[in-house]
């Protein structure tokens, strides 16, 4: 596993159609592995292969919520369900007239963030690292995640498609 260089908005990479991947192979499989450390290094929930310069269909997410940070001995903590996936050739089958308005924030477009509206809910089939077809079915962040990262493998950024888009204030500053 190696950390990858995330491309900026300005690069033409990010603008291309990502080719669909004919098999899953030891450098796809190298690929992904590159994709989870550069995503969590970065602090992401998804990642898109265009993004680490690779124009293949390839995207990961992991929207596990974190564990809560509150140490109880005699509690019994339940953990998180893991909601993580390697999507490759994503499609989206089905997605909600119901729409849902929120921020959103790319690695690929530092410092920023912007108003999207997008599908509240979302269906898409994808092959997993093995190769083997499955379905998702998601919304909330998940499908913000989803639509997002499937976005990129079409060269479009989410500030092409929001309502607004503003510079990032650092914690603490003055509103």
């Amino acid at each position: 596993m190696a950390l990858r260089k995330i491309i900026h908005d300005g690069d033409p990479l990010l603008r291309k159609r990502s080719r669909e991947v004919k098999e899953v192979t030891d450098h796809i499989r190298g690929l992904v592995d590159d994709m989870w450390e550069t995503m969590y290094d970065a602090g992401g929930v998804g990642l898109a292969a265009p993004q680490v310069g690779a124009l293949r269909r390839v995207i990961v997410i992991d929207v596990t919520e974190p564990e809560d940070e509150e140490e109880d001995d005699d509690a019994e903590q339940t953990p998180p369900e893991i909601i993580k996936y390697v999507l490759i050739n994503p499609e989206i089958m089905e997605a909600s007239e119901e729409t849902v308005t929120a921020k959103e924030g790319c690695l690929s477009v530092p410092g920023m963030s912007g108003i999207v509206v997008r599908p509240a809910r979302v269906k898409v089939r994808a092959f997993d690292i093995d190769g083997e077809s499955f379905e998702v079915e998601g919304e909330g962040m998940l499908a913000k995640a989803l639509l997002h990262e499937i976005d990129h493998l079409e060269g479009v950024l989410y500030t092409d498609i929001a309502e607004s888009v503003e510079e990032n204030k650092p914690e603490g500053a003055d509103e």
